[in-house]
Parts: structure tokens; C-alpha cells; sequence
């Protein structure tokens, strides 16, 4: 922040060239916001000035305000932070000023960075600009304006598009939607600039304040039509999501009363929408991604990551076949080992289908679909093996048949090259075991779809060196995951921390709740399916055999449920074979199973922990609580065992890698919103009626009895006991 700065200079020519600078990408901090009216003011008054140009330092226009501002205001709820940009600074100072003013725009202009811009008289881009207003996707609406310009130069529908969206368009779509007025070479953008000001200023070009534009904003009836659609399209999408309704009221307030009418409500509303839940949660969510990139003793050691341009991938199952996706799509070459012809045909159709798919779905161009098939190769053997930089394993969860491979591989691989598992619960200690290379092997947990799911979880042991972790970080990067590091223990992080999630929601079908209310009520909380519906869609065997994982390092909080052995027994698998607690027919959305309940009462019969042999009494909110709440608890002790560096990593990988709803802020963040005091009672009272499952760590009664926010650094606490 000490080199936020605005500065002015004035050319032969009279024009005031204003300067953003606040690196790295010229966010609009308090400092700037107070630089810029300062600035403006002088150019105004200035009897040597005849026009303005606006632009950014570092070849970046503005990546909008500062986030770090609505963190300040969340942890002391005091709105007055918030300086009046919209009407004093927008309104006011640059589009009411008396001398023109253009925006010349480099990098990019996002959010607050392109409301500045619209508030100025004309708007002169280099190619390749990203132009966008996110701020939905923080929770909030855009506050300097933007609601009430953009429709005005871009159209209606084209700007509802893009705020409710959050995606930015490039320049060259501004200019051709009126956001733009020009496209210049880089080295003419600041020549071009002073020109359409000076030609402004002679009456040469027209001077247009784009808050009282209305010649894009079509018929009355057309608008109203445009936004009935949006309400639908952001109920059906977005029903938890108070900010894409705001923003749609706020815009018709500006259609139906005028711009700078829809500018004064813009303002209240913006405000409201900052101290909202829902922004809390995505701001917290946005900072934890942040936070990923700061790993101790890694990123902090000056050390340089290794180039890997070649990766092997063992495997060509769902899990491998998704890995290789990922990795040729981001043109890193690789070598898919199978154990014979059909299964190595069978992986390589698969990333052949997954491309496919991508190019279906208008995600990637048939071009980069062929280029990136170039990059795979198929292998029956570890021939090529000596020349890779990384081996990730993806066979199924077997530990003598990944100790076998970790043997094999050692051996063919170079003395550099990157030992990897893609396990998603064995502790790599058990893997790596008869190797002499421990600290090569590292943990490369991807979420399945792997070449979809964002999330990438890399496990390091008391072995795996510094150098391999940012070497894998790196990668992650490239083939744009969020890489989250984490401790080794069985389950690492995030499988660990919600393997609770399943047994807490069998603990209440055997005490006499119904499934379909389960699943309906975890849906409505903001999970994409209750865990019934998500076991029905994983395969009973892989949740079999990740229960016995489980069951054997936390024998004494495992719930045994003898439910899906009897599914099974039943000759149902879920999604895979169209019978599972709900029926699978194609072209229809999944149907609950009246045949199933008979199994569901034989289950009951077995595990007999009904009180009185009757079903329990218990609300919604109960109930969701009873599933989530053990889940928060396996996140206290995670935390307790330092397997994550802060409890905001936890947050960030609830939210990628198990979809947990990001407007709550992540698991850990969620739970401190209702108190970790009402939890560890919660936990408390069930654990004397139903058992050990729901018996509260001790992380969370110390944290609840001491009135400590559970996402507290563990300093905090006393005692810790290290995985990383």
C-alpha cells in the first residue's frame, strides 16, 4: 500500500494524464479513491488543461476496488469505511466535470476499475482487455454506477448477462457491444487518448455522459421482458443468492426513474448487500483461495519450480483417465500406462470422450481439442518412464498393489522425477513404505471429474521435500486447479473431514427418518444432493470401501450402517446400474424408490438403535445439523493436528472439492456464523442419546468454553500436534 499513489501530469499538448498506481493490478484502495478526486479536482482548476485522460500504472487499467476494504467492514461491521464513490467521485467529479474526460485502458478494467471508466466521456482499449463487473460473485452488486451505465452502453440484456454472470468480455466484444470506442496498438493508446479528449474538448467528437443515454435500452415492454427472464433464470440458479435479485431491482429502478435515480438506490443497496451473509461467506471464500498460494517452508524458502513438461499416469480408469485429461488440455505431454491393450483402449477412449464432451458444451475449440490429443500416448510398459518429470498413480484403492507400483517406478524413473498417488484416503507413509525415495512421494488427490473439479489436494508427509510440494503446486496452477496443501493421515483433509457427512445421514435413517426428507433438506441447505443421491451417483463399493479405510484409523467415532451391503445384496448400485435408493431412467431427473423402504426397515432392524424401537422426533433444522455438525467436528480435529496450515484452506476445499455452498464461506467459516458454542452443545446432547459418533473433540469444547472463533490460528490454543 505505500506505493498507492495517483499521479498527474500535463503534457504540451494541455491534457492531464491521470495515473492509477497501486500494484500489482491497481486496485481502487482508499488512498486511490481520495488520489483520483484530489487529481480530477486540480485538472479542473487547472487553467493549463484542456482535456483528461485516466489511465492505469503497469500496463493494467484497474482490477476494481479493494477487497481487503469489505474484510475490514465484515470483522467491524462499521459501513462508514466505505467511501461515496458512486455519486462524489463518478457522478460528480469525472462525468459532470466541465473538461472531457477518456479512459485509456491497458490489462484489464474490472468491477469498480470499469465503472470508472463509464463514467468517463469516451473509452480507448488495446486488444485482449478484460472488461468485467464480478461483483455478484462477491455478494454484492456493482456500487460506483455500473447497474445504470452499462445497460446504457451495452444494452440491457447484453449487461444483465454479464453482471449476473460475472464474466468478464474482452475488448474487442466491448466494441463491438458500444463499451468501447476504439482498439489501438499499445504503443498508440496514450497518443490515440489525447487525441478523442482534445477532439471532445473542440466539439470534434461528441461528448456523451452514458448515465443519461437511454437510446440502448429498448421499448418499455422489452425491458420488462428482459428482466422477467432474469428473475427466473437467477430464481432457478441462484435461489440463495439475495444479490442477483438486488441487482435486477436496482436496474429497473434506473429504467423506470432515470439513471441518476438508479445510481442513488444502486448506492443503498450496495451498502445493505456489504454487511449481507452471503457476502461475508464469498468474501471469506475469495481470500482463502488466496491464501492457498502461501505454503511455510515452501513458498518461503526462495526456491524455483522445476519445469515439468512430461507426466506418466498410471491408470486409465475414471480417476486416471480425468488426470490426463486435465494435463494435456494445459500441453503437458503424457504417457498413460495400462496393465493390458483393452484397459489402455478403454482410458484412452475416455479422454478422448471427455474432449469431446468439451468441445460439445462450446468449452474448448475443435483446434485445441486436436492439439491436445497430440499430447497423449498410450504404454503397456515403463519404457518411456525414464524420461518423465512426474508419475501420478490412479489405481484403485488397494495398498499392496500401490506398493508394488511405487516399487516399479522407483525404479524406472530418474533420480528427479515426482512420485505421486492420486489415493483419496491411504496414508502415503503405508504406499511409500519400500521405497528408498520418500521424499519424492507426495499425494496428487484430484476430485472426480478430475478434469473438471477444481480442487487439488497435495499431501506431504514429514518426507516429501519442499521442492517436489511447489513443484506439484505449480502444476496445479497450470492446469488451473486451486492446489491446497495438507498433512498426511488418513482421508487427508477434505475426505476426512467429511466422512462424517455420510454416516451422520445413515445415523438418522436408522433412527426412523425418512431419506428423501434427508436428501431434500441438505439440497435446500445448498448442497448440489443430499448424501443418498451423491452415494446413489458414486457407486455403493467405493463408499464400502472408504468406510472400512475410515473405520480402521477412527474405530471409535465410525457409525457401521448395514445399509448399502443390503442395497447391494438387493442387486442395486446407485446411478450405475439405474436402482439405487432412487430410480435412474434417461431423459428424467432421478425418482425416489417406494421398493427401497423395506430394506430401510430392515436396516433399522439390525442396527435397533430407535429409542424405544420408534422413530425420532426432529425438526428440519435438526436435521441438517445432525448431518453437518459431526462434519465441523472432524474439521476441529484436523485443525487440532495442524493437517491443514489455516482454517481457511478447510473452507476453500469444502467449497471445491466438495461443493460445500461457497455464499456460506466454507465449512469452517459456516460454523463460526452459528457459534462454536452452540455446536459443541449441539454435539454434546446427541452423543448422550445416540452415542460416540457425536462426541465433540476436545479442539471444539476448548474453543467453545473459552469463546474462541474455531478459524482462530491454532496460537491460540495450546496444543498442537503437527502432520505438516
Amino acid at each position: 500500500m505505500a506505493d498507492a499513489r495517483v499521479t498527474i501530469e500535463v503534457g504540451k499538448d494541455a491534457v492531464a494524464i491521470i495515473t492509477i498506481c497501486n500494484p500489482p493490478v491497481n486496485a481502487l484502495a482508499i488512498p486511490i479513491i481520495e488520489g483520483l478526486r484530489e487529481k480530477f479536482t486540480e485538472a479542473m482548476t487547472r487553467d493549463d488543461v484542456k482535456a483528461v485522460v485516466l489511465t492505469g500504472n503497469g500496463g493494467k487499467f484497474s482490477g476494481g476496488f479493494d477487497i481487503n476494504v469489505f474484510e475490514r467492514i465484515h470483522k467491524t461491521g462499521d459501513i462508514s469505511i466505505l467511501p461515496d464513490v458512486s455519486v462524489d467521485l463518478v457522478v460528480n467529479v469525472i462525468e459532470d466535470a466541465k473538461k472531457p474526460v477518456v479512459a485509456a485502458i491497458e490489462g484489464l478494467a474490472l468491477g469498480g476499475g470499469l465503472e470508472l471508466t463509464m463514467g468517463c466521456h469516451a473509452r480507448i482499449a488495446v486488444p485482449n482487455v478484460q472488461l468485467g463487473l464480478p461483483e455478484l460473485s462477491l455478494g454484492i452488486i456493482p456500487g460506483f454506477g455500473g447497474t445504470q451505465r452499462l445497460p446504457r452502453l451495452v444494452g440491457l440484456s447484453k449487461a444483465v448477462e454479464m453482471m449476473l454472470s460475472s464474466r468478464p468480455i474482452t475488448s474487442e466484444e466491448g466494441k463491438k457491444h458500444g463499451l468501447i470506442d476504439a482498439i489501438v496498438p499499445s504503443q498508440e493508446l496514450l497518443e490515440v487518448s489525447r487525441k478523442w479528449a482534445l477532439d471532445i474538448a473542440g466539439r470534434g467528437k461528441p461528448w456523451i455522459l452514458s448515465l443519461h443515454r437511454t437510446d440502448k435500452l429498448g421499448s418499455p415492454s422489452e425491458a420488462r421482458d428482459t428482466l422477467k427472464m432474469a428473475r427466473q433464470q437467477a430464481k432457478q440458479t441462484s435461489k440463495d443468492m439475495p444479490q442477483h435479485h438486488a441487482c435486477l431491482d436496482v436496474l429497473e429502478e434506473g429504467l423506470i426513474h432515470g439513471g441518476y435515480s438508479g445510481v442513488l438506490k444502486e448506492a443503498k443497496v450496495f451498502k445493505e448487500l456489504v454487511l449481507s451473509d452471503t457476502s461475508k461467506g464469498l468474501v471469506n471464500v475469495f481470500f482463502a483461495q488466496r491464501a492457498t498460494t502461501k505454503v511455510p517452508n515452501v513458498t518461503d524458502l526462495g526456491l524455483k519450480p522445476r519445469p515439468i513438461k512430461k507426466v506418466a499416469v498410471i491408470g486409465g480408469g475414471l480417476m486416471g483417465s480425468g488426470i490426463a485429461t486435465a494435463l494435456i488440455l494445459s500441453n503437458i505431454f503424457v504417457v498413460l500406462k495400462e496393465i493390458n491393450s483393452e484397459y489402455l483402449l478403454k482410458g484412452i477412449k475416455a479422454i478422448e470422450a471427455n474432449i469431446r464432451s468439451l468441445v460439445s458444451r462450446k468449452k474448448l475449440s475443435q483446434e485445441r481439442a486436436d492439439k491436445a490429443l497430440l499430447m497423449l500416448k498410450g504404454d503397456l510398459d515403463y519404457s518411456e518412464f525414464k524420461d518423465m518429470d512426474m508419475v501420478i498413480e490412479a489405481v484403485i484403492e488397494n495398498v499392496p498393489l500401490k506398493q508394488k507400483l511405487f516399487s516399479e517406478i522407483e525404479k524406472a524413473c530418474s533420480p528427479h522425477c515426482i512420485l505421486a498417488s492420486n489415493t483419496s484416503t491411504i496414508d502415503l507413509n503405508i504406499i511409500g513404505e519400500k521405497t528408498r525415495s520418500q521424499d519424492r512421494i507426495v499425494g496428487a488427490h484430484f476430485f472426480s471429474p478430475a478434469h473438471v473439479m477444481p480442487l487439488l489436494e497435495i499431501v506431504r508427509t514429514n518426507k516429501t521435500s519442499p521442492q517436489v510440494i511447489l513443484d506439484l503446486m505449480t502444476v496445479g496452477k497450470i492446469i488451473k486447479k486451486v492446489p491446497v496443501v495438507v498433512g498426511n493421515c488418513t482421508g487427508f483433509a477434505v475426505n476426512r473431514t467429511f466422512f462424517p457427512y455420510s454416516q451422520g445421514a445413515h445415523i438418522l435413517v436408522n433412527l426412523g427418518v425418512d431419506v428423501y426428507r434427508i436428501d431434500q433438506l441438505i439440497s435446500n441447505f445448498g448442497l448440489p444432493m443430499g448424501p443418498f443421491q451423491l452415494q446413489d451417483l458414486a457407486g455403493y463399493g467405493v463408499y464400502v470401501a472408504t468406510t472400512k479405510e475410515f473405520s480402521s484409523s477412527f474405530a471409535d467415532r465410525t457409525f457401521e450402517s448395514p445399509l448399502l451391503e443390503l442395497l447391494m445384496k438387493n442387486g442395486r448400485n446407485g446411478k450405475n446400474n439405474g436402482k439405487g435408493y432412487y430410480i435412474y431412467e434417461k431423459g428424467s431427473k432421478p425418482k425416489p424408490d417406494p421398493s427401497v423402504l423395506p430394506i430401510i426397515e430392515e436396516s433399522r432392524r439390525l442396527t435397533n438403535i430407535m429409542p424405544d424401537g420408534k422413530p425420532i422426533s426432529v425438526t428440519d433444522q435438526e436435521i441438517v445439523e445432525m448431518v453437518l455438525f459431526p462434519v465441523v467436528n472432524e474439521a476441529c480435529r484436523v485443525l487440532d493436528e495442524v493437517v491443514v496450515v489455516r482454517a481457511s484452506d478447510l473452507d476453500i476445499a469444502s467449497v471445491l472439492g466438495m461443493s460445500f455452498p461457497s455464499y456460506r464461506g466454507g465449512i469452517v467459516f459456516w460454523a463460526d456464523t452459528i457459534g462454536a458454542d452452540h455446536v459443541y452443545r449441539s454435539l454434546k446432547n446427541w452423543s448422550e442419546q445416540y452415542g460416540n459418533f457425536y462426541k465433540p473433540s476436545r479442539f471444539l469444547e476448548e474453543r467453545a468454553t473459552r469463546g474462541i472463533p474455531l478459524s482462530a490460528p491454532a496460537s491460540e490454543i495450546s496444543v498442537s500436534r503437527s502432520r505438516m
